[in-house]
C-alpha cells in the first residue's frame, strides 16, 4: 500500500511554492516529526514535517523544481518492508509533458486532501456541515457582480476551493457556466451596470516597441505584492490624515535610553520608539486598533505592529507582538531579529501574517511624506517621513525645529476620520513629550 504526500499550503494564501531541497530519499524509513524537505514560499523558506510513517519509495518532483501547486503529489511512500521504486529523473532530464498515451486527469476533479495538512480549511468544514459552496470572499463577490453563479462550479484553490482565477477563467470565456449552474438573475434596467472587466495587454499593444526592453520574471513574492496591493487598493475605501510633528524630544529620548541601556542588548532606533508610541497610541484609541470583516468589526486585545522590512524581490512586514506590553529595548531586539531573519527569509508565517497595525518608514531616503496602501485585515498603515529641520511659530516668535510629516492611511469601513484624527492626537503627544509612552 502506497501513500502520496502532497505539496502542502504552508500560508492561508499560498497557491504554489518552490521545492527547494529534499532530505530524504528513496529508501529512507521516516516516522511522524521527521524534516522531509525545504519549500520556498512567496516570503519564507520553511521546513516540512512527515505526519506519515513509512518508507520513501519515490520523490516524483525534484529539487528546485519552481511553480509546484499545492495538493499536487510531492513523494509516495509504501509502507514499511514495501519494494521502493526506481528514483525519479532529476529536473535536468525529466520530460516536459507526460507521455502522449497518458490519461489526462478531468479538469473538474477535485484536488485530493493533503496528507501534510492535519486541519481543513474553514470553508470545507462549513461545505460540509451546511452545503455552503467553498469560495473565497473576493471570487463570491466578483461572481455576484458579474451575475455568475457558484453551483456546480470546481474551484482550483485548496480542497476545492473556488477562487478569483476561476472566475476570470469564466469571464475570460464569455462568462460561460456549466448547464447545472445558471447564471443569477439578470440586473434590472433601472440598476447600475457592472464594471468592466479590465483586460490584460503586453506592453506592445500599449506602444511600447519590441526589444527596447529587458523583462525580468515575476517572482512569487511580486506576484503576491501585487495581487494583495491591487485588491487592497481596490477594495477598501482609503483616506490619508496627515501631520506634523516635532521630535526634538524624541530624539533626545533616544540618546538618553541607549546611554542607559548600552549594556542590554544594543542601540534603540527612531524606528522603535515609533513602534512603541504607535503601540501605545493603539491603547489611548482602542477603536483605531480594529479590523473589518463581513461578520462586523473585530477590536484587538493587543497592539501586534507590522513593520515594512525591504528585501530582495519585494516587501515583508515582520510583526512584533502585543508591542504594548513591551519595554522600547525589547523591541529594539526583537525588530532586529526579526529584519535579519526577513532578510535571510527565514521567518515562520505566523510572524509575518496578520497585525493589526502597520508601519512604513520612508525617513532614511529622505522622503517627506506619502501615502501606503492598507495592508488587509489591518484597519490602518502609518508613513513615516523624514525628520528635517524646518522653521516653526512657537508664540508669537519664529524657531527651527526638526519636524517629522506623517501621514495614518484609514479604511474608512472601520476608522473613520475622528477616529484617526484621536489617534494621531495621542500619537503626537506621545512623540513630542517621549515620556507619555511609558506612562
Amino acid at each position: 500500500m502506497t501513500t502520496d504526500i502532497l505539496m502542502p499550503a504552508l500560508s492561508p494564501t499560498m497557491e504554489e511554492g518552490t521545492l527547494a531541497k529534499w532530505h530524504v530519499k528513496v529508501g529512507d524509513k521516516i516516522k511522524s516529526g521527521d524534516v522531509i524537505a525545504e519549500i520556498e514560499t512567496d516570503k519564507a523558506t520553511m521546513e516540512v514535517e512527515a505526519v506519515d510513517e513509512g518508507v520513501v519509495d519515490s520523490l516524483l518532483v525534484a529539487e528546485g523544481s519552481e511553480g509546484v501547486k499545492i495538493n499536487t503529489p510531492i513523494a509516495r511512500l509504501s509502507e514499511e518492508g514495501g519494494a521502493p521504486v526506481a528514483p525519479p529523473k532529476s529536473a535536468e532530464t525529466a520530460p516536459a509533458a507526460p507521455a502522449p498515451d497518458a490519461p489526462k486527469a478531468p479538469e473538474s476533479a477535485a484536488p485530493p486532501v493533503p496528507v501534510m495538512t492535519a486541519v481543513k480549511s474553514i470553508d470545507s468544514v462549513v461545505s460540509s456541515a451546511g452545503d455552503r459552496i467553498p469560495a473565497s470572499p473576493l471570487a463570491r463577490r466578483i461572481a455576484a457582480r458579474e451575475g455568475i453563479a457558484l453551483q456546480g462550479l470546481a474551484g482550483s484553490g485548496p480542497h476545492g476551493r473556488i477562487i478569483l482565477r476561476d472566475i476570470e477563467a469564466i469571464l475570460a470565456k464569455g462568462g460561460a457556466v456549466p448547464a447545472s449552474a445558471p447564471k443569477l438573475a439578470p440586473q434590472s434596467e433601472t440598476s447600475v451596470g457592472p464594471a468592466p472587466v479590465r483586460v490584460a495587454r503586453s506592453l506592445e499593444q500599449m506602444g511600447i516597441a519590441p526589444g527596447s526592453y529587458d523583462l525580468v520574471p515575476l517572482d512569487g513574492m511580486r506576484k503576491t505584492v501585487a495581487r494583495r496591493m491591487t485588491e487592497s487598493f481596490r477594495d477598501i475605501p482609503h483616506f490619508p490624515l496627515s501631520v506634523d510633528m516635532e521630535i526634538d524630544a524624541l530624539l533626545a529620548a533616544r540618546a538618553q535610553i541607549n546611554a542607559v541601556a548600552k549594556d542590554e542588548g544594543g542601540r534603540v532606533s527612531v524606528n522603535d520608539l515609533l513602534i512603541k508610541a504607535s503601540a501605545s497610541a493603539l491603547k489611548k484609541v482602542p477603536a483605531a486598533n480594529a479590523s473589518y470583516s463581513d461578520a462586523g468589526i473585530a477590536l484587538h486585545h493587543h497592539a501586534d505592529i507590522a513593520v515594512a522590512v525591504a528585501i530582495e524581490g519585494g516587501l515583508i512586514t515582520p510583526i512584533i507582538r502585543a508591542a504594548d506590553t513591551k519595554g522600547v529595548v525589547q523591541i529594539s531586539q526583537e525588530m532586529k531579529d526579526l529584519a535579519a531573519r526577513a532578510k535571510a527569509r527565514k521567518l515562520k508565517p505566523e510572524e509575518f501574517q496578520g497585525g493589526t497595525f502597520s508601519i512604513s518608514n520612508l525617513g532614511m531616503f529622505g522622503i517627506k511624506s506619502f501615502a501606503s496602501i492598507i495592508n488587509e485585515p489591518q484597519g490602518c498603515i502609518l508613513s513615516v517621513g523624514a525628520g528635517e529641520k524646518r522653521p516653526v511659530v512657537k508664540g508669537d516668535a519664529l524657531a527651527v525645529a526638526t519636524v517629522m510629516t506623517v501621514t495614518l492611511t484609514c479604511d474608512h469601513r472601520v476608522v473613520d476620520g475622528a477616529i484617526g484624527a484621536r489617534w494621531l492626537s495621542a500619537f503626537r503627544s506621545m512623540i513630542e513629550n517621549p515620556i507619555a509612552m511609558f506612562l
